[in-house]
């Protein structure tokens, strides 16, 4: 079953409090997402460790059932 835009939403937001989330259904089929997400938790992080932040947060559901996902991330300054 695909996930919907509030549950991945919900999912990151459990991992990455203070992320303010951006969320496109690309396809229109509740599989193919882009996301833009900013955290102050990025600060100091190369892009790849702020992606394997959010791929965490996805608690194992990438790849299945939430097919594509797209990141954007982006660190809040303080």
């Amino acid at each position: 079953m695909p996930l919907s835009e509030k549950e991945i939403k919900d999912l990151i937001k459990d991992s990455i409090p203070d992320a303010n989330i951006e969320i496109k259904d690309l396809a229109g089929d509740h599989n193919h997402y882009s996301a833009k997400i900013s955290s102050k938790i990025f600060s100091g992080k190369s892009k790849i460790e702020q992606h394997k932040l959010v791929y965490k947060s996805l608690k194992g559901k990438m790849g299945n059932e939430l097919h594509a996902l797209s990141i954007t991330t982006e660190e809040i300054k303080k």
